[in-house]
């Protein structure tokens, strides 16, 4: 794909889109303005540059949003980057509920896409927390006195895998549920799998 041409295979996303389609349209168009190679990731019109991801366009029930892969090392002198969740490390979302927001935003959107642009080509990377500073849940450490071997396939786990289970396992505020979450994904761990997996 040559950058700045919309991707024909990524067209029937924008054709089926029920909510944001005139929003999508708009987004794809300044996107595509800033030289970008139009391509299909994670089920969404995802925009590299030299095959790094730079900025997907999605949509959500209250807003569509153009999120930056590596949104978190962007000056952000608008203010308008979103982190949406305390788990979400890199990337960061500019959201939008109408074309009114997208078309009057069109130069500050280019600007932070050029920007992100220039993350890439300085090679800038995200400095991802260590999981040790992550806090494994009270459950899941007791467990490890318990089963012995749990602690050994846990630690042989990718740090991404070991993430996502610390996550999974510390969300819910009741004890039972912690320790229903770590009791129903013992045999993944144990065989060395992931949350997902």
């Amino acid at each position: 794909m040559t950058q700045g041409e919309r991707n024909s295979k990524i067209d029937p996303f924008f054709r089926k889109a029920k909510q944001w389609k005139a929003e999508f349209e708009m987004l794809r168009d300044i996107v595509l303005d800033c030289d970008l190679t139009e391509d299909f990731k994670w089920m969404h019109p995802c925009y590299t540059f030299q095959g790094k991801n730079i900025v997907l366009i999605h949509g959500f029930k209250e807003y569509c949003a153009l999120l930056f892969h590596k949104g978190a090392l962007l000056k952000d002198p608008h203010g308008i980057l979103i982190q949406q969740t305390e788990n979400v490390q890199a990337a960061r979302q500019i959201r939008f509920t109408n074309v009114e927001q997208i078309d009057e935003m069109q130069l500050i959107l280019k600007s932070y896409i050029y920007e992100a642009i220039e993350v890439e080509k300085a090679g800038l990377q995200v400095d991802f927390k260590k999981n040790t500073e992550f806090v494994i849940p009270e459950e899941l450490q007791n467990k490890f006195v318990e089963i012995p071997d749990l602690k050994t396939a846990f630690e042989a786990l990718t740090p991404g895998r070991q993430r996502a289970y610390i996550l999974h396992f510390s969300a819910p505020k009741q004890s039972k549920t912690r320790e229903s979450r770590i009791e129903k994904y013992l045999p993944h761990i144990l065989n060395g799998k992931g949350i997902n997996d």
